[in-house]
């Protein structure tokens, strides 16, 4: 049900609708009003793979407010630029460790899949993640584009 998340434009900064009727762009399985939608909305991740999921899909339908609000205040850049000739595709989680619910930190390791005008491409990266305040946020990652 996704009465709680009725449709809505997409917020200023957005590259596109977000439709919380329509599969999530994390592609775990949901719908993006019962998926990533109430993260990005407000709503602090349970884990630091959901918030891994979450801020992928804020990089799909370009929201850099959430990214930055996301992102620990120790490693945050000032302003983020996205690129508007970027579209992120889909994301493939490939390892985690610690980063659940009673976890102080962790890690995600995933793939994540792009195009943009001269081609098709992928990101693999392995992202820290460490709860401040009760809150999951990125910190940093070992980056491979290939």
């Amino acid at each position: 049900m996704s009465g709680r998340y009725p449709r809505r434009p997409a917020p200023a900064g957005h590259n596109r609708d977000v439709d919380d009727t329509k599969p999530c762009p994390c592609r775990r399985g949901d719908i993006f009003g019962e998926c990533c939608g109430p993260l990005l909305a407000g709503r602090p991740a349970p884990t630091a793979e959901a918030l891994m999921r979450s801020r992928f899909t804020a990089f799909a339908v370009g929201d850099t407010g959430y990214l930055l609000r996301t992102w620990h205040a120790g490693t945050r850049p000032a302003e983020l630029d996205l690129d508007p000739a970027r579209r992120w595709l889909f994301v493939e989680i490939l390892h985690t460790a610690g980063g659940g619910p009673f976890d102080e930190s962790g890690t995600v390791e995933f793939t994540a899949r792009y195009r943009e005008p001269e081609g098709r491409g992928r990101l693999h990266e392995t992202s820290r993640f460490r709860r401040v305040d009760g809150c999951w946020q990125y910190v940093d990652g070992e980056v491979d584009r290939w």
